[in-house]
C-alpha cells in the first residue's frame, strides 16, 4: 500500500476534530457514541464520494468490468436466481452490461425502489429495455408494479472495512431491507479499493456483507 493510501486511511479512521472522543477503548456501539460516529461517517462519506467522482470515465468503465469478472467467479451460474442490482449513481461502478448478461443467461435481474424515507427497499424485476420511471433522487426504477425477492443482493458502497461492514449514503435502506427479509440473501458489497477504511464503527443496526468485491 502506498504512503498516500496509508495517510488517507488514517485520516478517514480518526478525523482530529471529533473522533478523538471515541479513543481510549470507548464502545462505539453505545447509543451515546452514535452522534460522533454519525459525524465521522458524514465526513468520510464526503471524502470518498469526491474521490470516486474524480475517477475518469474510461477508468471507471475498466474498473466496472473488473468487478463484473470478479462477481462472475464468486456467483457462478446465475440461471434461475434473482439478482438484486442497482442503477449507477454518483460515480458508482456501472454494472448495467453485466445485468444484461445475467438476463441473457437465465437470471432475473431486479432493481431497488425507495418506497419512503426510513423504510425498507422493495425490488422490482427489470430486463434491459423495460420501461423505467424516475424514483427518489431521480434514479430510474422499473415502472412495473411488482415486487420480487432477491436471492443475491449486489449493493454499491461508499466505504467498507475488513469486517465487511458497508458505509452507504446514510439512509439505512439496505440494512432495513435485509433485516426484514424472510430469507437472508447472499450479500455482496461492491466499490473501489481506495474506499477501504480501518473501521466504519459498526452499530447494532449495521449488517455486514458476506463478501466485498472491489477494483482499483
Amino acid at each position: 500500500m502506498s504512503d498516500e493510501a496509508d495517510n488517507r486511511r488514517k485520516t478517514y479512521a480518526s478525523p482530529p476534530c471529533f473522533m478523538h472522543e471515541l479513543a481510549g477503548g470507548a464502545d462505539t456501539s453505545q447509543e451515546d457514541a452514535w452522534p460522533e460516529v454519525r459525524r465521522w461517517r458524514k465526513a468520510t462519506r464526503e471524502h470518498l464520494i469526491a474521490e470516486r467522482l474524480a475517477i475518469p470515465a474510461a477508468e471507471r468503465t475498466r474498473l466496472a468490468e473488473e468487478i463484473a469478472q470478479k462477481l462472475e467467479r464468486l456467483i457462478g451460474d446465475p440461471s434461475g436466481r434473482v439478482v438484486g442490482l442497482y442503477w449507477p449513481f454518483r460515480g458508482e461502478p456501472d454494472l448495467r452490461p453485466w445485468l444484461a448478461s445475467l438476463h441473457d443467461r437465465g437470471a432475473v435481474p431486479a432493481l431497488p425502489v425507495v418506497v419512503q424515507k426510513a423504510a425498507p427497499l422493495t425490488f422490482r424485476p427489470y430486463r434491459p429495455g423495460d420501461r423505467l420511471e424516475r424514483g427518489v433522487w431521480n434514479i430510474p426504477v422499473p415502472a412495473v408494479d411488482k415486487e420480487i425477492m432477491p436471492d443475491i443482493i449486489v449493493s454499491p458502497l461508499v466505504g467498507f472495512d475488513a469486517a465487511n461492514y458497508r458505509l452507504g449514503y446514510g439512509g439505512g435502506f439496505y440494512d432495513r431491507t435485509i433485516a426484514v427479509l424472510p430469507k437472508r440473501p447472499l450479500l455482496i458489497g461492491i466499490g473501489y479499493t481506495f474506499a477501504e477504511v480501518p473501521t466504519i464503527y459498526p452499530q447494532p443496526h449495521d449488517i455486514p456483507m458476506n463478501h466485498i468485491v472491489v477494483a482499483g
